[in-house]
């Protein structure tokens, strides 16, 4: 199929659906279009334009995009129209790719419903009445609905990762650094990283080679080579070294969740992964660390705002977030010095193990209208996904089973520093060995 078929595909299921679901806050036609045209004629010429020629992708609503509007969710931005790409669209845009829009998502990245105060609330394709979790639940729902094939979202404490479980999608958070972040609204500085989300792991994997390595003008961004193996690596886990924590990971968790990962698990060990459990001493207090730090952040981002603009956000995220506010110095420091610990205990982890696999999500997702505060729903959504980001590690999510209401569950797995190819070596087992990603919505 033509990269035009596709896209008129795509467009007449954005008209059909959007409106329900509210995946897209902008769609870019006239661009898509000739970012397609071009994809074909070079197709049919024999040419190539790059890794991602002819994919049909979304932007979160967070990114930069040249001469269109990023309004990252927020009144505050309801106008902003950027001058230039950010990198990572620059180098889709490079590699071929066709940007079909922006994808909404939750008010200024801040938690984890997806309620976009420009675009509206986003939906999870499994149930309408479902949070596609956040923040960059608009870009997950928008490939769950096959009304593109890939997206960029961001990922600050969980918001790829999580988002991708609820909808049943394939989510990576890449190592901190790896992924420039600059022309992205940032939450903290030190957490935040963009990623890919997609179908499959594949299709992931060609997403974060396109936008991965170092940008000079990026303050986080580290320069780390990529690896051959991340497009070519084998799909086979044998010998493979993984870690299963118990205790925090595995308390107060659906019982559904947690045998669909223990499955996940065990179809490791019979294709000759060797599973071990492991201790993560410090997990239970790394979530109130990271939001020491995400809090402190966001309130620096956002002071003028918050001190001058308070009408301008949503009651619920002008609570949560103003938290941060009351937070002292020495709290700050102590995360830190936390974080250092976490790090080195981590480290030495990984000398003997290659992969942690844990819940993405204690349960699959929950009602919107649940009563539960904005806060509090996010950092029960967020329990397993902070840890990682505040050690600045790689994260794959995965679809690994469904509720007995029929809703997805996702498996995380961690890896060292700039290990992504291991991610996604046991990420293609799986989807070779199963067909949980493949699964759509029967949507009415």
């Amino acid at each position: 199929m033509t990269a035009t078929a596709r896209l008129d595909a795509a467009l007449q299921r954005i008209a059909a659906l959007n409106d329900r679901f509210r995946a897209f806050a902008t769609i870019d036609e006239d661009g898509a279009r000739r970012a397609a045209r071009a994809a074909d004629a070079a197709a049919q010429d024999g040419g190539w334009r790059g890794l991602l020629q002819g994919m049909l992708v979304g932007v979160k609503d967070s990114i930069d995009t040249a001469g269109m509007r990023t309004a990252c969710g927020s009144v505050l931005f309801a106008d902003r129209v950027p001058n230039a790409d950010a990198p990572v669209v620059q180098r889709l845009r490079d590699a071929g790719a066709v940007i079909l829009g922006k994808t909404a998502l939750m008010e200024l990245c801040f938690g984890v419903r997806s309620t976009d105060m420009i675009a509206g609330q986003v939906r999870n394709p499994w149930n309408d009445q479902r949070v596609p979790g956040g923040s960059s639940g608009g870009s997950a729902a928008a490939v769950a609905l096959d009304l593109c094939q890939g997206a960029l979202g961001s990922d600050t404490g969980g918001s790829v990762r999580v988002p991708a479980s609820f909808c049943g999608v394939t989510g990576l958070r890449p190592t901190h650094g790896g992924v420039p972040n600059r022309g992205a609204l940032p939450v903290s500085a030190s957490l935040d990283t963009i990623g890919p989300l997609a179908r499959s792991v594949e299709d992931v994997a060609r997403l974060f080679v396109a936008i991965a390595g170092p940008d000079p003008a990026d303050p986080t961004s580290l320069d780390a080579p990529l690896p051959a193996s991340l497009l070519t690596g084998p799909a086979d886990v044998a010998g493979l070294r993984i870690g299963l924590p118990g205790h925090f990971y595995f308390d107060d968790v659906e019982p559904e969740v947690a045998g669909a990962v223990h499955r996940f698990a065990d179809t490791l060990a019979a294709a000759g992964a060797v599973v071990t459990e492991v201790d993560l001493p410090g997990a239970e207090l790394a979530h109130h660390h990271a939001t020491t730090i995400i809090l402190s952040d966001a309130c620096e981002v956002h002071a003028d705002a918050l001190e001058h603009h308070q009408a301008a956000f949503s009651p619920e995220i002008y609570q949560r977030m103003s938290k941060g506010l009351a937070l002292r110095g020495v709290d700050y420091a102590r995360a830190e010095r936390f974080r250092e610990e976490w790090r080195r205990m981590l480290r030495q982890l990984f000398v003997g193990t290659d992969i942690l696999v844990i819940p993405a999500t204690p349960f699959a997702a929950p009602p919107i209208e649940d009563g539960v505060h904005l806060a509090d729903s996010t950092r029960h959504a967020t329990r397993f996904t902070y840890g990682g980001a505040l050690a600045g590690l790689p994260g794959l999510s995965l679809p690994c089973g469904f509720s007995s209401g029929g809703l997805p569950i996702g498996v995380l797995l961690e890896a060292a520093w700039f290990n992504e190819a291991v991610l996604l070596r046991a990420g293609r087992f799986w989807q070779r060995a199963t067909d949980w990603h493949e699964r759509r919505p029967g949507l009415s």
